[in-house]
């Protein structure tokens, strides 16, 4: 079988065109295209609670080319997720009716709860064949929301999801590159407080590994390892003390947008937004190291994400 995956955030907008294969009696994901555009569809609903024209047309549009390559590479079964913005959002039915008349599906706007199960799916794999006692905790940082997922071998068993995500707080907080200490503080109240209904729900204090996930995330780790281009095949199952990754992410807070521009590794659509996404990241990992009583010390970081859980749906 060939299917194809949309997932539609705050920031960007991703394909997977992929051909399952059973391995072990399980399926597997066999990339044929991966494609990421970044099209903000995001841009003002915090403030607003409505995508932007502007947004939506530039989301339209990265439609039609993926829709081009699908019917290209004759796709057996699609599916389109739209999360966060489009949950928040008052005109979202334009963006569904937009979205059925370029790809010929109903988009999905899913829950937070079941946008975080499609992660784990999709990235709990990072860090290798799981045993019965590790207990997995994948965080996937998106625009406008993040998502702590708690799982076993056997699946989920505990999940949140939260409205901070890199877009969300740059607009909230973020007026200057980079920011001062008393925009900064703010963001990690928020996420102070997001991680505070997260631990209600989510028992961090089991955790044994941490896999973290999206954009934000892969490029804080792309700079913690230095790498002069982004190369998702070194990030992927990448595992790195916490000390490392929260020094990348003060540094990426701490450089202007020229500077972060300068980067090989970053994408020029993240240059405005990866500060916030790093103060976020940063203070999450430091939630989960305090709640595990320091018996977490490192960080994995995982190219496969929702994505492929959305993949790996189609196989049901």
């Amino acid at each position: 079988m060939r299917v194809a995956a949309i997932d539609c955030g705050t920031n960007s907008i991703r394909l997977l065109i992929a051909d399952v294969k059973d391995k072990n009696g399980h399926p597997e994901l066999h990339d044929i295209v991966r494609e990421m555009r970044v099209v903000r569809l995001g841009q003002g609903v915090d403030a607003t609670g409505w995508l932007a024209e502007a947004a939506l047309e530039r989301t339209f549009t990265a439609t039609e080319e993926y829709a081009r390559l699908i019917k290209k590479h004759k796709v057996d079964k699609i599916r389109f997720v739209a999360t966060s913005a489009t949950r928040d959002a008052g005109n979202r039915q334009v963006f569904v009716d937009g979205i059925r008349e370029r790809l010929g599906v109903t988009p999905e706007v899913v829950t937070g709860d079941e946008e975080a199960a499609l992660s784990f799916r999709g990235a709990a794999d990072a860090t290798g064949p799981l045993s019965p006692e590790d207990r997995v905790l994948v965080v996937d940082l998106g625009g406008g929301s993040t998502e702590c997922v708690l799982g076993t071998v056997d699946g989920v068993t505990a999940a949140k999801s939260v409205d901070v995500g890199c877009v969300r707080m740059t607009e909230r907080h973020l007026g200057s590159n980079p920011p001062t200490d008393e925009q900064q503080r703010q963001v990690l109240q928020d996420v102070d407080e997001a991680m505070d209904s997260v631990s209600r729900i989510v028992p961090l204090s089991q955790t044994t590994h941490l896999v973290g996930v999206a954009g934000t995330i892969t490029t804080v780790t792309a700079h913690a390892m230095d790498l002069k281009s982004y190369n998702p095949d070194k990030i992927h199952g990448s595992t790195m003390s916490v000390d490392s990754i929260a020094k990348a992410c003060k540094d990426l807070t701490a450089m202007t947008k020229k500077e972060r521009a300068q980067l090989g590794f970053m994408h020029e659509g993240r240059v405005d937004v990866i500060g916030g996404g790093a103060l976020v990241w940063r203070r999450v990992i430091e939630r989960v190291v305090s709640a595990t009583q320091g018996r977490v010390q490192s960080v994995t970081a995982s190219e496969h994400d929702i994505l492929d859980g959305i993949g790996l749906s189609l196989v049901r």
